[in-house]
């Protein structure tokens, strides 16, 4: 399946200059969603990892059937003081401003393979 053709483009979201592209019809269809999580499951056909960094929320929705089926552990990445334990973080520059994410401290510990999925 296309999913190019699933996804919806946005021009001058969330700001003018910005493309942004939804998928959230990709959720919304059931064959696409399938395909989509296909598609990732085969991107990682034979990558050796130990859990799944979802970034928040489009990870979410992909990485909790993707570490599912995989029998791998999601640890989620959530956007600053939404996490309720001790955090370690990181900010990062976006095309219209900047942001912050956190994981629990003890969710990765050193030595382990991270696949992160947003």
């Amino acid at each position: 399946m296309d999913l190019t053709r699933v996804i919806v483009d946005i021009p001058d979201f969330p700001k003018p200059g910005i493309l942004f592209r939804d998928i959230t019809p990709v959720m919304e269809d059931p064959a696409a969603y399938a395909a989509a999580l296909d598609g990732l499951r085969g991107l990682l056909d034979g990558v050796e990892f130990d859990a799944l960094a979802a970034i928040e929320s489009r990870g979410f929705v992909l990485g909790g059937p993707l570490a599912r089926d995989l029998g791998k552990a999601m640890v989620l990445v959530r956007k600053a003081g939404k996490l309720p334990r001790e955090t370690v973080g990181e900010s990062y520059e976006l095309e219209y401003g900047t942001a912050e994410v956190e994981v629990h401290k003890t969710s990765i510990v050193a030595g382990q393979k991270v696949v992160v999925i947003d």
